[in-house]
């Protein structure tokens, strides 16, 4: 299947091959290929070449580690020259963990991700386009939500828009799942908690509303083991956990309460001295991500078949934005609202929200140069446009944000009374 460019049927052919090695292969193959794009970029990417210095090392380990502070520049500085931007997928971080930066992918690298989740799935036991509920943002600008609309349409997916999560709009959500035959709930951990909430306050039995649902998929923020029992009560299903990222789109799914399998077919997955993960990607050569440090922590090992894993994984939760109308949303959708802003302008290098007040905000923002008039009142137009009019908002220029013991920011946080 070919879709603007994306081979799926190679993809999945290759991510079948690669499953089929033995652990001694597969080892064999994914050191031979880290060290291939290494010394790929280093050919094609000066910046990179920079980045490394005069002499190729012979240890990995001497590689230079990529922060992504490192990313912070025009996308054009980035890219290997062997490749032509408009030839690629490009997409950005936009700031969910307080890090903005565009990235560059090649098709082919794009497709085999896609290619690694649906033989994933298709482990789970969900088919192939089976009709998923997508519990997730989407652009409001009518080029970005066009694209998504696009999108959710060829992978058979209903997006339930999550900048409103308040009853009146779960109430119609549940209308939806009676009317369609969803197969799996997939999303942000924190929208689909929050749902999970009401399902049990209004007394909603799910299997009677849609007996087709199969699996809950949570993502982008961590499923503490409260939020899997309130997810567990309200639909009575297996939960199920990802570890993904912007940048690589798949590293890893939960296998136990505090256990990660690394998709090692897709990435190469390593600690430094301080047990922060730092991550190649072992088909994009159109972007240098080589031992690029991601912000999250975790101890990695190898069981005794060879799979690699990652333990105590640390990353990110957020609270939830409560409105003065009695809306509520996930803190999450202060990436849609940075995200604008972001792509039209490189001002912005760091930042975290505190809710101070129901209808006040502080932005904490690190910047190249100081924030505008212009900005100020596109990013008030965004906060009306997602949240709700009315919403004060303060922006405080920083030198620097302190981080958690994680070493990433949670990007939203709620110094209110719920």
């Amino acid at each position: 299947m070919h879709i603007a460019g994306y081979d799926l049927i190679k993809a999945g052919k290759k991510i079948e091959a690669l499953q089929k090695l033995s652990i001694k292969e597969k080892l064999k193959w994914q050191d031979a290929q880290k060290w291939k794009m290494a010394r790929h970029h280093y050919k094609y990417n000066q910046n990179y070449k920079d980045k490394v210095g005069g002499n190729f090392p012979v240890k990995w380990e001497d590689l230079p580690i990529m922060e992504k502070n490192d990313y912070q520049q025009p996308i054009e500085n980035l890219i290997s020259k062997n490749y032509l931007k408009s030839k690629l997928y490009i997409s950005n971080t936009s700031g969910s963990s307080g890090h903005p930066f565009f990235f560059a992918k090649n098709k082919e690298a794009h497709s085999l991700t896609w290619a690694y989740i649906q033989k994933r799935y298709k482990d789970l036991g969900i088919g192939d386009y089976e009709l998923e509920a997508r519990f997730y943002g989407i652009p409001l600008e009518k080029k970005g939500y066009f694209k998504e609309i696009l999108k959710d349409w060829i992978a058979n997916r209903i997006r339930f828009p999550v900048f409103d999560l308040s009853d009146e709009v779960f109430a119609k959500f549940i209308i939806l799942f009676k009317k369609k035959n969803f197969t799996y709930i997939y999303g942000y951990t924190n929208s689909i908690v929050l749902f999970s909430r009401y399902v049990i306050r209004e007394g909603i039995n799910f299997f009677d509303i849609c007996p087709s649902l199969k699996k809950i998929i949570v993502t982008s923020e961590i499923c503490t083991n409260e939020d899997r029992q309130i997810i567990k009560k309200a639909f009575g299903l297996p939960i199920l956990s990802e570890y993904g990222a912007s940048e690589f789109g798949y590293i890893g799914f939960q296998k136990s309460s505090n256990i990660w399998q690394v998709a090692d077919d897709l990435v190469y997955v390593e600690n430094d001295s301080h047990q922060n993960l730092l991550i190649t990607d072992l088909h994009n050569k159109a972007f240098p991500f080589i031992r690029y440090r991601i912000g999250d922590i975790g101890k990695l090992f190898h069981n005794d078949s060879g799979n690699q894993y990652i333990e105590n994984l640390q990353g990110r939760t957020n609270d939830s934005i409560i409105l003065p109308s009695g809306k509520i949303a996930p803190g999450l959708t202060f990436y849609y609202i940075s995200r604008s802003i972001l792509e039209k302008s490189s001002v912005l290098k760091e930042f975290i929200i505190k809710q101070i007040e129901k209808d006040f905000f502080i932005f904490e923002v690190v910047s190249f140069k100081p924030i505008d008039d212009t900005l100020l009142l596109e990013l008030q137009d965004n906060v009306d446009k997602y949240l709700e009019p009315g919403i004060r908002i303060k922006i405080n220029r920083v030198d620097s944000i302190s981080r958690p013991n994680s070493g990433k920011i949670k990007h939203f946080y709620s110094l209110i009374n719920q």
